[in-house]
């Protein structure tokens, strides 16, 4: 998906500054995904309750993911 340079940039990037977002209609108090997005695309994910734990996707993982999971390549079986 990405080289392992293009990680290693994503993962330097400063993003204290993101902003986050939940699903609509949960609140930041509870236990909820957020994610951020980056510059050139790329996203950031954390778990609501766990700040100090962010992955980071570049576009193309993020849009691989996003595909994956509208085609239920994700869904129990």
């Amino acid at each position: 998906m990405g080289s392992q340079q293009e990680k290693d940039e994503l993962y330097a990037l400063d993003i204290s500054g993101a902003e986050w977002h939940g699903a609509p209609g949960t609140s930041p108090d509870e236990e909820r995904v957020e994610i951020a997005h980056l510059p050139g695309g790329a996203v950031a994910m954390r778990s609501s309750l766990d700040h100090d734990t962010v992955l980071r996707y570049t576009e193309a993982e993020w849009r691989a993911f996003v595909m994956g999971a509208r085609d239920g390549e994700f869904d129990l079986r």
